[in-house]
């Protein structure tokens, strides 16, 4: 019986043991761990850099996905995510859910390009005004021709609720983020999507990021002036928006190096090569 109860008690250290470095490694690779979330505009910025950081270094591994901002901010808040992205501020509704723990990041600069389909850019649509823009996505112009382009239905196309662009167009475009938009006849979820349904349409106008423009795409002024480099840098372009890295509390050791590798100088090459405008 002795025996036995020796044999029985080994058994257990060993099973013990095994359990231990299990959780010991379990927590190891999650400790590596980096997870970004968030913005579809911040996006290409952080899937680039994410790459070439994962190449650099072997101490982290950093994953990012999209769900827009305010899923971004939910996710860190819920300590689902360790890093948002963000085409906005945190809100003051969102500080008074969750506390005013957000720590932010600044990442680049962008515009919210106004777009069209480029036949209604060729048939003479190179701009609207603001009040333009406002009456076309509150359904008070409907066609083209109001505008000085093609007698043609005008395709509206937004951005879903939650989105950060949605927030800033609305805002600066209606007076409101949460202002109605009867004339839109598509909600698109992220910046890709609007470009395909502009390009696969001959009568479309949307807003994206200032990356998406081009390949059936053609950003207008607004306002008169043109979403360009040189504008959206000096504050020339009305329609431009920081973007941003946020945490909850202080980013962790992992969050904090991928976040310095973004703002520092081979980040925000990479950013202005996606097509961003660096810090």
């Amino acid at each position: 019986m002795h025996l036995l109860a020796v044999g029985i008690i080994k058994k257990i250290i060993v099973i013990l043991i095994i359990a231990l470095l299990a959780s010991v490694t379990t927590w190891s690779a999650s400790a590596r761990d980096v997870t970004v979330s968030g913005s579809s505009t911040v996006m290409p910025l952080a899937e680039a850099a994410a790459e070439e950081f994962n190449v650099q270094q072997k101490d982290y591994v950093v994953t990012v996905s999209a769900g827009g901002t305010g899923a971004g901010i939910l996710g860190i808040a819920e300590r689902k995510i360790d890093i948002a992205m963000a085409s906005r501020e945190v809100t003051e509704g969102e500080r008074q859910r969750f506390g005013d723990s957000f720590e932010e990041f600044l990442v680049g600069l962008d515009g919210i390009s106004l777009a069209v389909s480029d036949e209604v850019y060729l048939a003479g649509v190179k701009g609207l005004s603001r009040q333009q823009v406002k009456d076309i996505y509150s359904g008070n112009i409907t066609n083209w021709k109001e505008v000085g382009g093609p007698d043609a239905d005008i395709y509206v196309i937004s951005r879903e609720v939650g989105s950060g662009t949605r927030d800033n167009f609305n805002e600066v475009v209606l007076g409101s983020k949460d202002a109605e938009t009867p004339g839109v006849d598509t909600v698109a979820m992220g910046g890709a999507e609007v470009k395909t349904a502009i390009s696969g349409s001959n009568k479309a106008i949307g807003y994206l990021g200032f990356n998406y423009l081009g390949s059936g795409v053609a950003g207008i002024a607004f306002n008169g002036i043109m979403p360009t480099y040189e504008n959206i840098k000096l504050d020339l372009y009305e329609l431009h928006r920081h973007l941003y890295f946020y945490t909850f509390n202080e980013p962790s050791a992992g969050a904090q190096a991928f976040i310095d590798f973004v703002r520092g100088p081979q980040g925000q090459k990479i950013a202005a090569e996606e097509g961003f405008i660096p810090v």
